[in-house]
């Protein structure tokens, strides 16, 4: 990547106390602008095909619809996938179709890859499996997930229909409530295996990088000491905004909140050994990466 002439600023990750995740975000069908009812296979696929987003949520999707919608998409793999299917609810019926356009491909792609690059120079090559837009299955009518880019140690995530330590979902048609929605899943549905989810949100004016993680919390009215009642909470732990100014030459891209960081704890399952550490992802290669996301715009 090109160097960039720029400005930034660092301040400190957000407080966990204040960025607590809310049970009450907004249903998704309300959220986003691009939902439509299911009526036939065909007239979804049509919609998907015409849609200039990177997100489609579908509702009244029943589990034979699901399973038809799936056989559908197989044969149209086989001529070039360009969506996947980020997550189905057959409580709800709600399927949420991610359509992988290149700007959405350039939200998550250059940050899971530059992580995955750090993982190689520690050694680590042979100790992290790519798990990338695998099918997870859900729990008791919650029929599975496929993130954008995801991935987790050897060899304690080895195994097939094992979850990812690490989800990074992105989405630019979509809003952010939706994401924190898709992250909450993340955590719940695979029984709190998934222990970092970082989002990327991008609205043409800012790119958004949230951190969320988990953490031990007591629910409303029970005793600090009686362990059964306490339960992992999704914590944003960093917050992360990139803009540009075009008005300078070249143009240059303004981060705030400082470097990127991954533990190295919560995607490993150990303790960093010698010359083993954090991921870090620092202002000059987030500027970097943000001209890529502006050039597919």
């Amino acid at each position: 990547m090109a160097s960039i002439t720029s400005r930034s600023t660092t301040s400190p990750s957000v407080s966990a106390s204040s960025a607590v995740l809310s049970t009450k975000d907004s249903d998704p069908q309300t959220d986003d602008s691009q939902t439509i009812r299911f009526t036939k296979v065909q007239d979804l696929f049509n919609r998907i095909d015409h849609t200039n987003g990177d997100s489609l949520t579908v509702t009244n999707v029943s589990p034979t619809h699901f399973t038809e919608i799936q056989r559908e998409r197989e044969k149209r793999e086989k001529q070039g996938r360009r969506y996947r299917f980020r997550d189905y609810d057959s409580n709800s019926r709600i399927l949420i179709i991610t359509i992988t356009t290149g700007l959405h491909e350039e939200l998550h792609k250059p940050l899971y890859n530059e992580f995955v690059g750090q993982i190689r120079e520690m050694g680590l090559k042979k100790g992290w499996r790519d798990i990338g837009s695998a099918t997870l299955p859900g729990q008791q009518g919650q029929s599975g997930k496929e993130g954008d880019s995801t991935g987790g140690p050897k060899p304690q995530r080895a195994g097939k229909g094992t979850w990812p330590t690490l989800v990074i979902e992105a989405g630019f048609s979509q809003t952010l409530g939706q994401l924190h929605l898709t992250m909450k899943r993340w955590f719940s549905m695979s029984n709190h295996e998934v222990k970092i989810v970082l989002l990327s949100k991008f609205d043409g004016t800012t790119i958004l990088l949230e951190r969320w993680e988990e953490e031990m919390a007591v629910r409303p009215g029970a005793t600090t000491t009686r362990h059964s009642l306490q339960h992992p909470t999704p914590v944003l732990r960093q917050s992360i905004t990139i803009t540009q100014n075009a008005t300078t030459n070249p143009i240059s891209y303004s981060v705030t909140r400082g470097a990127l960081v991954l533990s190295f704890r919560l995607l490993f399952l150990r303790d960093p050994g010698p010359s083993e550490g954090d991921l870090v992802f620092g202002v000059q290669e987030l500027e970097e990466y943000a001209e890529d996301v502006w050039a597919q715009v």
